[in-house]
């Protein structure tokens, strides 16, 4: 039963999450940020989110970057969830780089 809250809430973030970082990445042309998973602590009170940059070059710069306004984006995040969510989770960011490594393991296999 809790489990299924959790996935509930967990999609519910990833889809709010997804349309800030959209939003906010609108006026950098040549970049796009989007949320690949979000996963949610038990408690509900820490969400981990999963974030596919391109282009991966710019990862860590804009992870830096992301991880600084992280009280910023969890303001907007509250505003966007207000009438669903009770406490808006804290918010932890990590580079999703799954996409660089099945196109690391594509050139191989076409070697």
């Amino acid at each position: 039963m809790q489990e299924t809250r959790q996935n509930k809430i967990a999609r519910l973030l990833q889809k709010e999450l997804s349309v800030i970082f959209q939003e906010q990445t609108r006026g950098m042309h040549g970049v796009m940020v989007s949320v690949t998973r979000a996963k949610i602590s038990p408690d509900l009170s820490i969400c981990t989110a999963y974030l596919s940059i391109f282009p991966s070059e710019k990862g860590d710069e804009l992870l830096e970057n992301i991880e600084k306004n992280s009280q910023q984006i969890r303001y907007v995040l509250g505003q966007r969830v207000r009438h669903q969510l009770r406490i808006v989770p804290e918010l932890r960011f990590f580079i999703d780089d799954s996409l660089d490594y099945i196109e690391h393991i594509d050139e191989l296999l076409k070697k």
